[in-house]
């Protein structure tokens, strides 16, 4: 029977084990996923992956539902983490395109649509888009998508700063 993020979130909050449990059963392969696409190495996206688990357990109480659903919060965890890796260990990130985020959701069972990512980053203007996929699809930083899209790192910024105040309120 499915479990609702919502009890998975008080069980975290209470500092249940049962909690994580649970987040783990629903969401390990959707995390594993983005973190696979960002590192390319079995190895170490299950060390990721574990440090992640541990991420979310430890600031569970941060979590605020008002501000987004529970799989977008864990999935910046896990991504951020991931990118976190790869400029600590100087992994060599392929640079192939990952189109849609939506494929690593769809291959753990669980539907893109649902959480309306998809819906939501076509509503953002081509400008907006390209900076928001660099960075939070392809891992870069900002001065490197600044630098692959050929503006300021200023620009990126104000573009970024704008794309994510426009996803959050269409979301």
């Amino acid at each position: 029977m499915p479990t609702s993020d919502e009890i998975i979130v008080r069980l975290l909050q209470d500092s249940k084990k049962e909690g994580l449990s649970l987040l783990y059963d629903k969401y390990a392969s959707a995390l594993y996923g983005v973190i696979y696409r960002v590192l390319q190495n079995t190895e170490a996206a299950e060390e990721v992956l574990q440090d992640t688990v541990l991420k979310i357990w430890n600031n569970a109480l941060k979590y605020d539902a008002a501000k987004g659903n529970l799989l977008t919060w864990i999935v910046n965890i896990a991504r951020n983490a991931a990118i976190d890796r790869v400029r600590l260990k100087s992994f060599n990130i392929k640079n192939e395109k990952i189109e849609d985020i939506s494929f690593v959701l769809s291959e753990a069972g669980l539907n893109p649509e649902t959480i309306g990512l998809k819906d939501l980053t076509k509503k953002l203007n081509p400008e907006q888009r390209a900076i928001v996929d660099l960075i939070y699809f392809k891992g870069y930083t900002q001065s490197e998508a600044a630098e692959a899209l050929e503006i300021p790192l200023g620009t990126a910024k104000s573009r970024l700063y704008a794309a994510i105040n426009r996803l959050r309120e269409m979301f």
